[in-house]
């Protein structure tokens, strides 16, 4: 049987040309009103995922 990617997963995570895991970071989709702006501005940008999960998120992509 075919595999299939997680989609859960796939929109939540994209692979770089060189092949690294990236995500957004956490704490910026609601209630924003209440958190500083120097907490949301050091919440911007992707970040790597982090080494202990990279092996099971790649095998939910389909990429292991």
């Amino acid at each position: 049987m075919k595999q299939k990617t997680h989609k859960g997963m796939a929109k939540r995570v994209k692979v770089t040309g060189s092949g690294k895991l990236r995500r957004e970071q956490v704490n910026r989709r609601h209630l924003m009103e209440s958190k500083p702006s120097k907490r949301t501005r050091r919440l911007k940008g992707t970040v790597d995922v982090h080494k202990s999960d990279q092996k099971r998120v790649k095998r939910l992509l389909g990429r292991a």
